[in-house]
């Protein structure tokens, strides 16, 4: 046993392969080097400077749970708390709903030339850059001169205030960002109806089954993998929303659309409270992994994998 395992030893350590692992360090330091710099590092410094009182112009000094203590008397953090928890359910249910409904009515029969043009039409938003984006609809959104109020006039609607108004700032980016992101969640739902066997639609059709039964039957339990994909990169994402509302509505009027994360940047690089801003970010971290642990734990009662 000793012998086998000295053998071993030796030929982990023989030149050939000391070359090989180095050759294989070599290949892999680019991404350690990264996820050093840009990824644990800063979760690091998060977790220290959550300790600290830091206004970046004078030394740090330890405070303790002080920051977070102030957390629970902060009503403006509890009203953005809220503000991205609105926005994380409209537009997670819209952007996978939508995108799950588009690929279902795009994948039915249909020559592939109209196809590739439905799909390249709902996936060009999300090519386009978020900012750029936000300014286009911004005008789309205008109370006067908007493209949006125009067509509501033309059926006798009255301008909607779509900025300016604290109960539809954020639905103006929750539809925003539907528009923009909607697109990529049709692209994955419709590779994953593609993988669905055919076999099971001929065997429904067989049985007579109707397309509303054979959708709820069939394609959105095979397609529930998926389905977790989306729920999951979307929550994570919609937690994290930030540019549109800088450019849309600056997180007003008054607080109505502000958002966690741009509370943060507000916190950390306007009222240099870097202290504050990072306990926030470990509220938002801690958030986004129970929701996320949420969704896989309930997942085992409705994805299904063959």
């Amino acid at each position: 046993m000793t012998k086998t395992a000295n053998n071993a030893a030796a030929g982990w350590f023989s030149p050939q392969n000391r070359k090989e692992t180095v050759a294989g360090l070599l290949f892999i330091a680019p991404a350690l080097i990264g996820f050093a710099v840009f990824v644990a590092g800063p979760m690091v410094a998060t977790v220290v400077f959550s300790l600290m009182k830091y206004d970046l112009f004078s030394s740090p000094s330890f405070v303790g749970l002080a920051n977070f203590e102030a957390m629970l008397d902060d009503r403006r953090l509890w009203k953005v708390l809220g503000n991205t928890a609105f926005f994380a359910v409209f537009a997670v249910a819209g952007n996978v709903g939508l995108g799950v409904v588009l690929a279902v009515l795009l994948n039915r029969n249909m020559s592939k030339t109209v196809q590739y043009a439905y799909r390249a039409a709902f996936f060009f938003p999300s090519l386009v850059g978020l900012i750029f984006v936000a300014v286009i609809w911004q005008f789309l959104f205008q109370r006067d001169i908007g493209v949006i109020n125009y067509y509501l006039g033309l059926v006798g609607i009255e301008p909607v205030r779509w900025l300016s108004s604290a109960r539809n700032a954020l639905w103006s980016v929750i539809i925003l960002d539907i528009w923009k992101n909607v697109g990529f969640a049709m692209l994955i739902a419709t590779a994953g109806l593609q993988s669905i066997s055919k076999d099971y639609y001929d065997a429904a059709r067989v049985d007579g089954s109707s397309s509303l039964r054979t959708f709820w039957q069939i394609t959105v339990p095979l397609l529930s993998p998926t389905i977790l994909f989306l729920l999951t990169m979307n929550t994570i994402g919609a937690f994290k929303v930030f540019e549109s509302i800088i450019v849309l509505t600056n997180g007003g009027p008054g607080d109505a659309s502000r958002s966690l994360v741009m509370y943060i940047y507000e916190q950390g690089f306007k009222s240099f409270d870097m202290g504050y801003a990072s306990a926030i970010s470990l509220l938002l971290l801690t958030i986004t992994v129970i929701v996320t642990a949420i969704q896989f734990a309930l997942s085992k009662r409705w994805a299904f994998y063959e």
